[in-house]
């Protein structure tokens, strides 16, 4: 069997993350394997010049070209992944450069499909790549894609969304589920289950499901809503109600709600359901209380009322979750 040409175009910059650049690849690699070279990708590393680009991570990583080089050829898959910064209050921002935001809009004209890996959603989205359309990122930088980019449906919870021939992803891990939902969309389930066992994953994650510990890792701007957080946590199998909660915080019902919007971008009771359900998630990773005992200890009373919160929050049953996710022997 002749392969079928596929280019797959990594965007290299300064910053970048390095697992976002080397991630893929390997992935498209084992494809090739898998499938006796019949899969035809072609991974090429672009920059805007030949020179080396220094990763995140300090490693230095050596493009194949330059960007100027691939205006004329046809891309299959073009990667698109991202670079943040951190001030000294650990709050997480992500970075765009104007020029490569310019040469990913031009290569995206010449490209069947685009994706994004992590915060290179907002490399994308600066690109008016993402206008109209629902889309993901790093959950740390989802508030910053959405207010510098009001046309952009931005949803925090999924590992992947595709929109069309648009693809982005979440975290940097799941440049991996991305790459090899990819796959499966070219060649095949049973081509990237075999790639998944090859990078020893148990599965291939569902693009519907969560990243883990969205709401709880919010920063509040407030030192009411942080004592809030403390309370939630310290006191996780009490009722909670908005009731006690604004009690604690000696104000009325309706403007915890208005604070709880503001600070977090959610209600009360959303809020409390996420902070129960990270902390069932921690002991159905670590412990073998059975699920009426995680039920009573992270407040949710019932079975029942547990199994829901998972299903709304993770995409998973408690069960399935912690068949994936179990620290323990089994």
């Amino acid at each position: 069997m002749n392969p079928v040409g596929r280019l797959i175009v990594v965007v290299l910059f300064d910053g970048v993350d390095l697992l976002d650049v080397t991630g893929p690849p390997e992935v498209f690699s084992l494809a090739r394997r898998e499938t006796e070279d019949a899969a035809g990708y072609e991974v090429v590393l672009a920059a805007g010049t030949t020179d080396p680009v220094t990763t995140a991570a300090g490693v230095r990583v050596l493009p194949d070209a330059a960007f100027e080089e691939l205006s004329g050829r046809r891309i299959d898959t073009l990667i698109v992944p991202g670079a943040v910064e951190i001030d000294d209050r650990r709050r997480v921002r992500a970075l765009t450069d104007p020029v490569v935001v310019e040469w990913v809009r031009r290569l995206a004209e010449r490209t069947r499909r685009v994706t994004s890996v992590c915060v290179g959603a907002h490399v994308l989205a600066a690109a008016g790549l993402l206008d109209g359309k629902r889309a993901t990122t790093h959950w740390s930088t989802a508030r910053q894609l959405a207010d510098e980019h009001p046309a952009v449906e931005v949803d925090a919870d999924p590992i992947f969304i595709r929109e069309g021939d648009v693809w982005t992803g979440a975290g940097i891990s799941s440049c991996l589920d991305l790459s090899l939902a990819l796959v499966a969309d070219d060649l095949g389930e049973a081509v990237a289950l075999r790639v998944a066992r090859q990078l020893v994953m148990y599965l291939k994650r569902p693009s519907g499901q969560s990243q883990f510990s969205v709401p709880l890792e919010q920063v509040a701007t407030t030192r009411r809503v942080e004592d809030l957080r403390h309370h939630i946590m310290r006191n996780i199998a009490a009722p909670l109600t908005v009731a006690d909660l604004a009690a604690h915080a000696h104000v009325g019902e309706r403007q915890l709600t208005r604070i709880f919007k503001t600070e977090l971008g959610t209600t009360p009771y959303a809020y409390v359901e996420s902070a129960r359900v990270e902390v069932a998630r921690q002991q159905l990773e670590t412990s073998d209380a059975t699920l009426e005992c995680v039920a009573s200890a992270c407040g949710f009373g019932t079975v029942d009322t547990l199994v829901r919160a998972f299903r709304r929050r993770l995409g998973a049953t408690p069960t399935e979750y912690r068949r994936r996710f179990r620290t323990l022997p089994a």
